[in-house]
């Protein structure tokens, strides 16, 4: 190995469920990779199509990839967060089954993280046969880096099959909560110690198909089974915002402060709380809509409507 990358203990880290579709085109381009990891760590969910032999058929010729199969369905945020327990490597990679990896993406990553507890990239989408939508998912979402915990008050779009991180950020962030998405909790945690970055060339081919568990328009596919009434989605943000408020470290003063005054104006919709809501989102609007990829006049607009809502 050149020693530039003598450091590079990578571990990639898989969670699968029925994924035999696409599954070999994905772990083909992690083998390939021209930084290649020093471990693949592959949680099946009790997958009951074919997935566990093709997995198997890999372990069998490829010593560094590794098996492990739950035997109770978890989820996958919990699949993913078993697959980080498992992994020895001093930099971890999350891979979703369905994707297909650029050749250079891990070594484009650990060049670039530097001094960052957490790196991701940009995604280009392609169909179901691989073939690009001339689309990437900077092209609809607003993708950037973090340098403030602020910047997760409503939402990012920081997605995991993007990222590279240290060791130490799991370390942080393991167990994860149930409250908030797996990606969502590293890059927030990430974003509290250290500014998280952003490469806008795109290292992921990101497949979009029917049986996606999470796809660049997921947003927009909710749930149609239970739609949550009006004060389960304000309960829902009070929570979210109480726990981003107790887990934004003590050190981080302004942010901190700042995630307590939305905790209180979020109680009720007394006209107190409403001009404090109003009030701590116009100050800090830049920060807190920085993903959203608003106008100057839409950041204040927003604002204007935080104080008639809570934010849903």
């Amino acid at each position: 190995m050149n020693p530039e990358y003598a450091s590079a203990r990578i571990s990639v880290v898989m969670a699968t469920y029925n994924g035999e579709r696409f599954l070999q085109q994905q772990i083909d381009s992690i083998l390939q990779q021209t930084l290649s990891p020093a471990e693949l760590i592959i949680v099946d969910d009790c997958s009951n199509d074919g997935t566990l032999q093709i997995l198997n058929d890999y372990a069998a010729k490829n010593p560094i990839v590794k098996i492990f199969s739950n035997e109770v369905n978890i989820g996958f945020v919990k699949n993913f967060e078993k697959g980080i327990s498992l992994s020895t490597g001093n930099f971890i990679a999350l891979s979703d089954q369905d994707d297909i990896w650029v050749a250079d993406k891990l070594k484009t990553l650990f060049n670039g993280i530097g001094e960052s507890l957490l790196i991701y990239s940009n995604s280009e989408l392609v169909d179901e046969e691989g073939k690009s939508l001339h689309k990437k998912m900077s092209d609809i979402k607003n993708q950037i880096g973090f340098n403030s915990a602020l910047m997760f008050v409503i939402g990012t779009w920081a997605p995991g099959h993007a990222f590279l991180f240290k060791r130490e950020l799991a370390e942080k962030c393991i167990p994860f909560p149930s409250l908030v998405a797996h990606d969502f909790w590293l890059a927030f945690m990430a974003t509290c110690y250290k500014p998280v970055k952003y490469l806008a060339a795109p290292l992921v081919l990101y497949r979009q198909h029917s049986s996606n568990t999470v796809s660049a328009n997921t947003f927009a596919k909710s749930n149609k089974k239970h739609k949550p009434s009006r004060a389960e989605k304000e309960q829902r943000s009070r929570d979210r915002m109480q726990f981003l408020y107790e887990t934004c470290p003590a050190e981080r003063v302004e942010e901190k402060n700042v995630f307590k005054n939305i905790c209180e104006s979020y109680q009720n919709n007394s006209f107190r709380n409403r001009v404090l809501r109003f009030k701590t989102f116009f100050k800090y609007r830049d920060l807190i809509l920085a993903y959203k990829n608003k106008s100057p006049l839409g950041r204040i607009l927003f604002c204007v409507k935080m104080f008639f809502k809570i934010d849903s």
